[in-house]
């Protein structure tokens, strides 16, 4: 589970390959929030982003529900 210590809006994520299913905690709001359906590929670019925030508004947001 990455932790994300220095970002302003998320401060970890959980994904599991297996149901595809992404949960964010954010700064702000808390969580968990749930992601479903979400690639691989998403969930390691959310992890390698240098802007947890932008990567989340840019890919993640609203394209996802569960």
């Amino acid at each position: 589970m990455p932790f994300f210590p220095n970002s302003s809006a998320i401060n970890r994520a959980e994904y599991d390959p297996g149901s595809r299913r992404m949960q964010i905690w954010f700064v702000e709001s808390g969580g968990p929030y749930s992601f479903c359906g979400v690639p691989t590929v998403v969930f390691e670019g959310l992890c390698r982003a240098p802007s947890k925030g932008g990567f989340y508004n840019d890919y993640i947001r609203d394209r996802y529900p569960c």
